[in-house]
């Protein structure tokens, strides 16, 4: 996904507090089963240990810990790189070229918009390739990307194809909304962002997750699986039906686990990596189903929605009032005629760049929470599926943080800026002391 259209579709991907991440089980009650979850053919049992604590050998803690500092410098520089190219887009003024070739070639708008936002995509994405490119670098030093160079690039390809169709549709918009109302443009073109928001999360898992993944019906690749995960579903009172159940070719790009919860209404769906059958027995993979569900199950997604919606008016409000203060100072140089020009936009997204960095730890702090209230979730739903829960579900951390390189220490600035989960020792501590039932009490969630 380009910088502009992470920008634009930030209320999403900021508000996404079930994606998967690095040290997550993720990347989204009914009357308890007597029946414990058993591992089913085709999935590997984990060796039985009993984990008090998330520790590393001393390699594999190296490792993790040399991962975690290579990628928090590189999102910082990712950010400042980013904005130096935003610049370096003003200064030679091919935005303002953009703009010419756009009006040249049509005086309808929208056509404008499909000359103007794939040129402006597309060079940006060009500038700042090679960050892209070290960051594959690194996932490919560590072990965690197998993925040979040809199909990374055409992956690269289809996310400019995507990021190109968004863009052209959210720049559209956007102008169309300041030509409007150039003094309330950052409040209506808010509202008129949401239901865009909706309808792309919506469509995702069927538009956009198949360009980059094969899925096939869980239930060919592991029918037992889907029975475990099928008592989960009703004891959670979630209507995942089998057939929206799926398993992904995810070991073909990396070494990563994961399984997720994505999609709402009736795109909602559980997607298990096929990493993750190899390497996780059922107990464990229905725990990381769990922790997913508790995304819905909690509200997690209308929740974070709601908060990034407040905070993004925020930041659009503040960026009415200061992109008015750059182009008065600067918008002659850079060929910006007014901020209702297509030229302008190099310096909406560089303001709302910045201003989104500065909200990134608010944000990511009710993501942590939010996290955290999944993982209990994860803990209570399981409890009558499996003999002890908060073991199982610690033995996933463990065994995905191994396979993963999820860092024990991670820089306290890194998790403060940039961590959407919480410290993955914390969670493994979380899972090995939150039992409720061993003092005659019931789970918060799910009595």
């Amino acid at each position: 996904m380009t910088r502009l259209a992470s920008v634009l579709l930030a209320l999403v991907f900021s508000a996404s507090v079930c994606a998967a991440g690095d040290q997550t089980p993720s990347a989204d009650a009914r009357q308890q089963q007597q029946s414990s979850i058993a591992s089913p053919a085709g999935t590997a049992p984990q060796a039985a240990h009993t984990v008090t604590a998330y520790t590393l050998p001393p390699d594999l803690y190296q490792k993790a810990h040399e991962r975690r500092r290579i990628h928090f410098r590189l999102d910082l520089v990712n950010f400042f790189y980013g904005l130096f190219a935003l610049w370096l887009i003003l200064r030679l003024k091919l935005s303002a070229k953009f703009r010419d070739w756009a009006v040249h070639f049509s005086s309808r708008r929208f056509l404008q918009a499909c000359i103007f936002a794939p040129l402006f995509v597309l060079a940006l994405d060009i500038l700042t390739l090679p960050i892209d490119i070290y960051g594959q670098m690194v996932e490919r030093r560590f072990g965690i990307s197998i993925q040979g160079w040809g199909s990374w690039a055409g992956d690269w390809a289809l996310g400019q194809m995507v990021a190109v169709i968004l863009a052209t549709v959210f720049v559209w918009i956007l102008y169309a909304v300041i030509r409007k109302s150039p003094q309330r443009w950052w409040f209506h073109f808010w509202l008129a962002s949401l239901p865009l928001v909706v309808l792309v999360t919506l469509i995702t898992p069927w538009v956009i997750d198949p360009l980059f993944h094969k899925f096939e019906p869980l239930q060919k690749r592991d029918p037992a699986l889907v029975s475990a995960l099928e008592q989960m579903v009703q004891r959670a009172g979630v209507d995942i039906p089998p057939e929206r159940m799926f398993w992904m070719n995810a070991g073909e790009k990396t070494t990563a686990l994961n399984a997720y919860v994505t999609g709402i209404g009736q795109s909602k769906r559980i997607v298990v990596w096929d990493t993750t059958i190899a390497k996780l027995n059922a107990p464990q993979i229905v725990f990381t189903a769990g922790h997913e569900t508790g995304h819905y199950v909690l509200q997690h997604v209308p929740k974070g929605i709601a908060a990034a919606g407040v905070v993004f008016l925020l930041l659009f409000y503040v960026g009415y009032r200061l992109v008015g203060w750059m182009l008065a100072r600067w918008g002659a140089g850079w060929g910006i005629h007014a901020l209702d020009d297509w030229a302008s936009l190099p310096v909406l997204v560089l303001l709302l760049s910045i201003l989104q960095f500065a909200s990134n730890p608010l944000l990511s702090g009710f993501s942590r929470y939010a996290e955290h209230q999944a993982d209990q979730y994860g803990l209570e739903v399981t409890h009558s599926l499996t003999p002890d829960s908060g073991q199982v579900a610690a033995q996933t951390f463990q065994a995905m943080g191994e396979v993963n390189l999820a860092d024990p220490d991670p820089d306290p600035l890194d998790v403060f800026l940039f961590f959407d989960h919480p410290r993955i020792r914390d969670r493994v501590q979380f899972c090995v002391t939150y039992d409720p039932w061993s003092q005659g009490g019931a789970g918060e969630f799910i009595k």
